[in-house]
């Protein structure tokens, strides 16, 4: 393996700034799109018993913040739903990023194989036509070389990236949901907290 670090040459510090960001992305995205930070098992309950609405709501999770948000500011449907998927929006940060990893990690390999295959012609002798050894080893290791690397990124890039988009897509039907819930909580609140005040 040390070999076709060596033989990737200078496309190595690209290579492996594609490798850095996808593997901080997946790791940051993994810990991010937890239950207990997007919406804790204690308010799905709380969603389905219907006793959501004496939560209070909190910053620590994206349902906590979507009910400090309803309970400060007391919105409508559509301001409500807004800023739900605003805080959904915020499940998909930086998994551009690992597009563009996928995407850019296998063309630096096709470059270096590219590269290394030039400097396998340049090497060539004109008059016996026969290649330098030496420029021809390091020509063939860097196109193989990036190569395999390109593809070894990209592959776990891409498996990630499917991995997590599927986790936020089911995330954000849950909020979805669990909003459409909370509305209609909110409407059936309203004629009891209005019978009570012509009580008094």
């Amino acid at each position: 393996m040390l070999n076709v670090f060596e033989g990737a040459g200078w496309f190595l510090l690209p290579l492996g700034l594609c490798s850095t960001m996808a593997i901080f992305i997946m790791v940051e995205r993994l810990i991010a799109l937890r239950s207990s930070r997007v919406i804790p098992h204690r308010m799905i309950h709380k969603f389905v018993k219907g006793e959501i609405l004496n939560e209070p709501g909190d910053q620590a999770s994206v349902a906590g913040r979507i009910l400090a948000f309803f309970h400060s500011n007391r919105p409508d449907p559509d301001a409500l739903k807004a800023f739900a998927t605003l805080e959904t929006t915020r499940l998909e940060r930086g998994l551009f990023i690992l597009e563009i990893v996928i995407g850019a990690a296998p063309l630096l390999g096709l470059l270096g194989t590219v590269t290394g295959l030039m400097q396998v012609f340049s090497g060539l002798n004109v008059d016996s036509g026969v290649p330098d050894p030496a420029t021809f080893v390091r020509g063939i290791a860097m196109a193989l070389g990036t190569t395999m690397l390109g593809l070894v990124i990209a592959i776990p890039a891409l498996v990630g990236n499917a991995y997590l988009n599927r986790r936020v897509e089911m995330l954000s039907a849950r909020i979805n949901v669990g909003v459409e819930r909370l509305i209609d909580l909110a409407k059936k609140s309203k004629p009891q907290s209005t019978e009570a005040k012509l009580e008094v």
